[in-house]
Parts: structure tokens; C-alpha cells; sequence
């Protein structure tokens, strides 16, 4: 399986050696061929970002991705912003996490209320059972 990986590896580094046209290439001789392996190379040149335009990159959501300006006062709010929100992020974590150790603990001592009352069906704790 490593000769087919590695072959693999060779050929991406090729196509990317000759640009756009050889990955273009490679994906109509693959729809030319077996159609299965031209849909598999426009995939991943679709996931692989091989098909945006270098000169505009967007993200997911089709918004430019966040760059410097040149605007020092926005610059300093906006890294003020995001500390704050990174902030408010790690302590909602922190409730998440002390809301579900709570809520674990009262299911747990409502099994041991339970069992002790034998509700359960087994034994409380302390009594062996009769074998």
C-alpha cells in the first residue's frame, strides 16, 4: 500500500509543479478514461483549495480572510475584541464543564439512592447476594 501512496505523492507533487493546467489535465484525462477518477481529482482539487484564486482567497463562507489594515486603532480594538471573546469562551467552557460534573454527580447518587433502596433489583451495598 506505501508503492500506491507513494506514487500518489510523486504525482500530486508533479501536478503541482505544473499548475492549474496539470491538475485540469489530469482531471479530464481521469473523466476521459474511468469518470469515477475525474470526479476523485476535482474533488480533491476542490478540498485541496487548488481551485481558488490565489489572488483572492475566501474563506467558507465566501468572505475574504482576515488580513492586517493599516488602521492601528481599529487593530488594537479589534485584538481587545477577540481577547475578550477568547476570555468569555473559556469561562462558558468552564460552566459547561462544572454543569455537567453537577449533573453526573446527581445521577450518580440518585443510582446509589436507588440501589440502596433496592429499586435496581440488585443487592444494596454490604448484603452478598445468595448464591
Amino acid at each position: 500500500m506505501s508503492v500506491i501512496a507513494d506514487w500518489l505523492a510523486r504525482a500530486e507533487e508533479q501536478l503541482d509543479r505544473w499548475g492549474k493546467p496539470g491538475w485540469i489535465g489530469a482531471m479530464v484525462l481521469g473523466f476521459v478514461l474511468i469518470w469515477p477518477i475525474g470526479l476523485a481529482i476535482l474533488a480533491y482539487m476542490i478540498w485541496s483549495g487548488r481551485m481558488t484564486c490565489q489572488n483572492r482567497k475566501r474563506s467558507l463562507w465566501g468572505r475574504k480572510s482576515r488580513t492586517q489594515t493599516t488602521n492601528s486603532a481599529f487593530e488594537e480594538y479589534r485584538a481587545e475584541t477577540l481577547r475578550r471573546l477568547e476570555e468569555d469562551e473559556g469561562a462558558f467552557q468552564g460552566f459547561l464543564e462544572r454543569l455537567r460534573k453537577a449533573k453526573d454527580r446527581a445521577e450518580f447518587d440518585q443510582f446509589r439512592a436507588e440501589r440502596a433502596n433496592g429499586g435496581l433489583g440488585g443487592q444494596p451495598d454490604g448484603e452478598p447476594s445468595a448464591a
